[in-house]
């Protein structure tokens, strides 16, 4: 079996009196594209702030690498290999997309970020044809190329995406779908958080469903996505 480089265990997050996250456990092994699904409010992006250090857990455990990470910040994760595309991008719009991704290997020091410059835009041709224009110009679409290609920068280990499909055009969604494949083949480790389920889950290794603060199942992604449960729940079957 991999090893698993991220475990979260009976993990529990409030914001003031509301618990938003209610004792979540899950793990992500190597290797692996788990998706994380759920509604709007289940919770998702939650934990995913809890994990990466921009919201306080309340309870529980987070460990990275078989180390806990509780209380760490978002900037000593990522020169760990920890990184997150947030929910709504987060490009600095007024740089370029070619200092957008120098950004994303700010915590590195070594001689080959320009030969990782050019396998981002490998991987995303627009960016490289628009490498000088700033960042704020550019679509939604084009916008969360430049926010996943900018994560990359940072060589992750553990790569988590939160709803990158959305507010997108549909052939956008199928870009950005076929991209987090390609990184997973490329072998990035991958956590998925999406309210596409039927796209998550057919790229997925593994799944979770999230339900008002609690993972409520858990399988395979094939068997989730198969499930009449889930199809009733989150494909309108």
């Amino acid at each position: 079996m991999a090893n698993t480089l991220l475990e979260v265990q009976g993990l529990k997050v409030a914001y003031g009196g509301i618990q938003a996250v209610k004792g979540v456990t899950f793990e992500v092994r190597e290797g692996e594209l788990v998706s994380l699904i759920g509604a709007n409010g289940a919770g998702k992006t939650t934990t995913l702030k809890a994990i990466t250090g921009t919201q306080p857990p309340a309870g529980g455990e987070i460990r990275y690498l078989g180390k806990s990470i509780k209380g760490q910040g978002s900037w000593d994760l990522v020169k760990q290999g920890l990184v997150m595309v947030p929910e709504g991008r987060g490009t600095f719009t007024r740089m370029t997309i070619t200092e957008n991704l120098q950004m994303g290997a700010f915590v590195r020091n070594d001689n080959e970020i320009e030969s990782d410059i050019d396998k981002v835009f490998a991987i995303f041709p627009r960016l490289k044809e628009r490498r000088n224009q700033l960042a704020g110009t550019m679509s939604g679409g084009e916008q969360q190329m430049l926010a996943m290609g900018r994560a990359l920068m940072a060589r992750p280990k553990v790569l988590l995406l939160d709803e990158p499909s959305m507010g997108l055009s549909p052939i956008m969604v199928d870009k950005i779908f076929e991209v987090v494949d390609t990184i997973h083949k490329q072998g990035t480790t991958i956590l998925l958080v999406e309210q596409n389920a039927s796209r998550a889950l057919a790229l997925a290794n593994r799944g979770y469903v999230m339900d008002s603060g609690e993972v409520t199942m858990t399988g395979e992604a094939k068997d989730l996505l198969a499930d009449p449960r889930v199809r009733a729940a989150y494909l309108g079957e």
